[in-house]
């Protein structure tokens, strides 16, 4: 046959176009031609092997890969790399040396390798690599290169599948260590895309993020967060699509479809599609009193409405049945949590992935899910021995060994480990497991976890080429049109719950916008944070449209900046979390909680009950009645970036009109105040009208808190919104 493809050199690599084919890039492998076609030698055989020839189907390759693989390289597919900073500068939370040396004293380039990327994909064969900052998309290209470069000069030429936490989101705050990126377009998430309440926005916004990822080198997303958001106090409760099982299903399936549909493709798979990662199965939203299961002391999921099937509907009728090509998310996580009682086979009250019920009776058995399953990050450690403490998150089986931990996770039908980089103790497992199943067997089970894992590799298209062209990332990520897409999208997220006839504010008025305060508390990872002082907004933004008023006095109108209550629910002993500005008292708490124990706690009973509680930013409220009193009869705006549903009885009075935002940049406000866009967005959470009705209601059950009504008789409920003239 003649030669039905063509050849293009690139910076480090070289292109094969095949005319009906893949394009093949390749730095280090040889190339095959067969039937006119190139193919990648990455055995170096010379002969074309069924995982190396790309007519063949996905599963077929993945299982002649994983039969030819050690057990040892099996582990470390399994396993994640720490989160790594292109470069990784001295000081920060994960450092990492070039040559021996720091990077600044190193001379390297900011794309070059670390002496511990080199080793964790040389020596422990992990090939799914967590990319958390990187300088620039040309440096996160170049890096992908030199990275993918070096494992296919690596036996058997596997590449790498990067991976990222959300990093599109224009709220700069959030409730989870997140992953930034200055040059990504800007979109709202969570909370702030269900404001919308259009899956037709969140499709766009996941094929956006799946073109800039793809030009990043990342191709599996750790996302969409499908949580029913149905506990108001629980601190992810902002990454969520909120409480209503049907949006939120609509929502992740749209979401889901976005990132992982390559258009044209039979499969739907291909050189535009990023894996999805949905979490948390079974659904981590209804922790107890709202605290999270990062920490011992909130790591149990209750149930008290009997809403479980409730919280299962965004996987099961969402996640798990797309309406794409792809048909199902590629990959799902559990939380942390002890999902409480649920386990109506074995009894046992265990972190979701110990849980053989919850993984392989209901996920693998009843709803027959055939992906990856990835544990969440550092469930398999020692507990620590403060209950107060960022880790301690092998809940229910502190009681084993590491490896005895990693063998019942492996036994339950999970395929990875999330946060976890050393390959020991899944060897030990891997060895127990012969002695207790016999070593036919249990290669048999591991090779099942490399199958599912590598057939998001071919899928993908890295095994045919993972390069990325430099020039291209830069033009593509973050572009005008992706920009302009997201602001869009941000003007419609928001809410406006209020207005006495103060809006819209014509532009070249003289603002007043007061500074902020917070007091010291404890951070994400219950590290101690300093009080911050900060302006209330950015001054050259804000110059675009009004001038700067140094007081209330000299101002045509005040603009607030704020935002909902930071409660910590637990110090020196569990604590209400409220969600008010000032001290709490919980007399309606539950006397006993539903679910407790602990071995470090001589009581289960975590009850909060006459315990009180105030928010860090307590000096929020009396920003706003301060500039209320000072301005007079001139207007106050207050604008609150929402976390977490809140009372607003206390602040509403206050203000002649109010904004609610869950995440977008202080422009989108500004527009709307001006009047050059209309407020569109609608209330995804119920705002209580007090702490009564929260402390009364089920964690689990979604619209069960009695709504506060305002003074115009408004009630914020679920879905409310106003426009400049009516309700929206």
């Amino acid at each position: 046959m003649g030669r039905n493809y063509t050849v293009e050199q690139k910076e480090g690599f070289t292109r094969y176009y095949n005319e009906k084919g893949p394009v093949i890039g390749t730095a280090d492998a040889p190339v095959i031609e067969e039937d006119g076609f190139i193919f990648k030698d990455l055995e170096r055989t010379g002969e074309l092997i069924p995982y190396e020839d790309w007519r063949l189907d996905d599963d077929t390759r993945a299982k002649d890969l994983a039969s030819r693989l050690s057990i040892e390289e099996i582990a470390g597919l399994m396993m994640y790399s720490p989160h790594q900073m292109v470069p990784a500068y001295p000081g920060g939370p994960f450092t990492a040396t070039y040559d021996g040396k720091t990077f600044p004293e190193s001379g390297k380039k900011p794309w070059e390798m670390s002496d511990q990327q080199k080793k964790f994909l040389e020596e422990d064969h992990v090939r799914h690599v967590l990319l958390m900052l990187f300088e620039s998309a040309g440096t996160a290209a170049r890096w992908n290169n030199e990275m993918q470069r070096y494992v296919e000069a690596l036996p058997h030429g596997i590449p790498i599948n990067f991976s990222s936490d959300p990093r599109h989101g224009a709220g700069s705050a959030s409730a989870e260590y997140k992953s930034q990126a200055g040059q990504v377009s800007r979109w709202p998430e969570g909370l702030a895309m269900a404001a919308t309440f259009s899956p037709e926005i969140c499709r766009q916004y996941a094929e956006i993020v799946a073109k800039e990822y793809r030009a990043l080198g990342i191709t599996t997303a750790l996302s969409p967060q499908i949580d029913l958001g149905t506990e108001p106090r629980w601190m992810r409760v902002e990454d969520t699509f909120g409480p209503d099982p049907e949006l939120v299903t609509r929502m992740g399936r749209a979401y889901c479809d976005g990132l992982q549909t390559t258009e044209g493709s039979p499969d739907g798979w291909g050189t535009d599609s990023v894996c999805a990662m949905v979490k948390h199965w079974p659904g981590g939203g209804p922790c107890e009193g709202g605290r999270d299961a990062h920490y011992a002391y909130g790591k149990f999921a209750v149930y008290p409405g009997g809403c479980l099937e409730e919280h299962l509907k965004p996987f099961t009728e969402g996640a798990f049945h797309l309406d794409g090509p792809t048909g199902q998310a590629s990959a799902v996580m559990p939380y942390y949590t002890v999902s409480w009682n649920v386990d109506q086979k074995d009894g046992q009250n265990v972190g979701n992935s110990y849980s053989h019920y919850l993984i392989h009776d209901l996920l693998r058995e009843k709803y027959g899910y055939e992906g990856v399953i990835c544990t969440d990050w550092g469930i398999t450690g020692d507990p620590d021995p403060e209950l107060d403490s960022f880790g301690s998150r092998c809940y229910g089986v502190e009681h084993l060994s590491e490896a005895e931990r990693h063998l019942r996770i492996i036994e339950n039908g999970v395929d990875q480990f999330g946060g976890n980089d050393k390959v020991a103790p899944i060897l030990e497992a891997y060895r127990m497991g012969c002695e207790k199943y016999g070593e036919e067997a249990m290669r048999r089970r591991m090779e099942e976890s490399a199958v599912r894992l590598l057939k998001n590799f071919f899928r993908c298209g890295l095994f045919e080429n993972p390069y990325l062209d430099p020039q291209e990332s830069e033009a593509l990520v973050g572009c005008r049109e992706h920009q302009e897409a997201g602001f869009a999208a941000q003007l419609k997220s928001v809410v406006m719950l209020k207005n006495h006839d103060a809006l819209p504010m014509p532009a070249g008025k003289k603002v007043y916008i007061p500074d902020r305060f917070i007091k010291a508390r404890k951070n994400f990872f219950r590290m101690p944070e300093p009080e911050k002082r900060m302006p209330g907004a950015s001054r050259e933004i804000v110059s675009e449209f009004y001038s700067w008023a140094e007081t209330p006095e000299e101002a045509d109108f005040a603009l607030v900046f704020i935002e909902s209550p930071l409660i910590d629910g637990y110090r020196e002993g569990y604590q209400p979390i409220s969600l008010q500005y000032r001290p709490y008292h919980a007399e309606e708490a539950r006397e006993k909680s539903i679910a407790g124990g602990d071995f470090r706690e001589s009581s289960d009973n975590r009850s909060y009950r006459g315990k009180w509680n105030q928010a860090a930013n307590e000096s929020d409220l009396d920003l706003v009645i301060d500039t209320k009193k000072r301005m007079g009869d001139k207007p106050v705006i207050v604008c609150v970036r929402v976390h977490n549903p809140m009372v607003f009885a206390e602040l509403e009075p206050y203000a002649d009109a109010i904004f609610a935002e869950f995440g977008v940049q202080q422009e989108a406000i500004l527009n709307l105040v001006s009047g050059k866009a209309e407020p569109r967005g609608r209330l995804p959470v119920q705002m209580p009208a007090d702490m009564k009705t929260v402390e009364l209601h089920c964690e689990d059950r979604p619209f069960d808190l009695e709504p506060y009504t305002d003074s115009d008789g408004n009630r914020y409920d679920y879905g409310f919104g106003l426009g400049w003239k009516k309700m929206s």
